[in-house]
């Protein structure tokens, strides 16, 4: 897949097709969701030579985004003439309200135009939207990261992204500033949030039989983090292991992937299942251990804190069991 991104998009659309005008190249980037990911990302497309126009609610916003070089704006419309949109939204939710309505980006954007949803959202709410910016004469690419806000930073992102192969290699020039590879995987958007959502699964029950095995390691007087180190060398060296192994062992729970966050990802997951007609119990324990979890006050802290709420439930069967003489 070429590297270029082809250039900006002609307003007029006489028959409802969208024209690209291919004597430019993409320049001026639109971004909504500007938190810890949205931000770190788009100072990169600012640090690689994109204007980057940012979206904002609050007028102390502002100021943070000027100091990394985005252009900050309160109003919505002003994202409207970019040629690409991003958005790196929190939930279903969110992503609808900026999609939808007169005053959405699908009414707003021109023809030509794509929307890059780079949120972790339902296949549903990625269908919907891309539906809607269809009916706009727009493109729609969904492109879920793998990566927590230090990896945004360091541009060291897992990219899926799905959408038309036109407009996935449009995209693809910012998508490269941004992460260290792209997976593209089609032209149907869902699939992207799909494989997003079930790899976020499996990072979840991962953090809890981590948090389990450790806690059980500690009560017996052997060091965990041995125990991270022989089986991130030989038998589980993946990514999760390695990083939230070593977090859990050092009790660092400050938030990457927030666990509320993390538990709605769970449940989107879990919902995608059930429409396949799939049972998958183990998945519904995460989910319980994060409502636990959240309810105890912890709502505060990464997904790894899974590692602390088995430490606490650890403790406390400790403390209950009846003495043995």
């Amino acid at each position: 897949m070429a590297n270029d991104i082809p250039g900006t998009q002609s307003n007029s659309s006489t028959d409802g097709k969208r024209t690209p005008n291919k004597s430019t190249v993409t320049q001026r980037v639109g971004f909504v969701g500007l938190g810890r990911m949205g931000s770190a990302m788009a100072a990169n497309l600012v640090a690689a030579g994109f204007g980057v126009v940012g979206f904002v609610r609050q007028q102390e916003e502002t100021d943070r985004l000027v100091k990394l070089g985005i252009s900050p704006t309160l109003n919505m419309a002003d994202l409207f003439d970019c040629d690409i949109v991003i958005s790196m939204l929190p939930d279903d939710a969110a992503v609808h309200s900026v999609v939808f309505g007169p005053h959405g980006l699908a009414a707003g954007m021109k023809p030509g135009a794509i929307h890059l949803s780079m949120s972790t959202i339902s296949t549903d709410a990625a269908s919907s939207a891309a539906k809607e910016h269809a009916r706009h004469a727009q493109g729609y690419v969904a492109a879920p990261v793998f990566g927590n806000p230090d990896a945004a930073k360091a541009r060291q992102l897992f990219i899926i992204a799905a959408g038309a192969a036109p407009d996935v290699a449009r995209c693809r020039q910012l998508l490269e500033k941004l992460g260290q590879r792209i997976f593209a995987i089609g032209d149907d958007p869902s699939h992207a949030n799909l494989i997003k959502l079930f790899g976020n699964m499996m990072t979840a029950t991962t953090l809890e039989m981590l948090g389990e095995t450790i806690a059980a390691l500690r009560r017996r007087g052997i060091d965990p983090q041995l125990f991270v180190d022989i089986l991130t060398n030989t038998m589980f060296a993946g990514r999760a292991h390695k990083i939230y192994g070593d977090r859990i062992v050092h009790q660092e729970y400050a938030p990457g992937l927030a666990m509320p966050l993390a538990l709605k990802d769970v449940r989107l997951a879990l919902a995608e299942a059930e429409k396949a007609g799939v049972p998958m119990p183990s998945v519904k324990v995460v989910q319980d251990r994060m409502m636990e979890g959240i309810a105890r006050g912890h709502a505060d802290l990464d997904w790894s804190g899974l590692g602390l709420i088995a430490d606490e439930d650890a403790s406390a069967a400790r403390a209950q069991a009846p003495a043995i003489f």
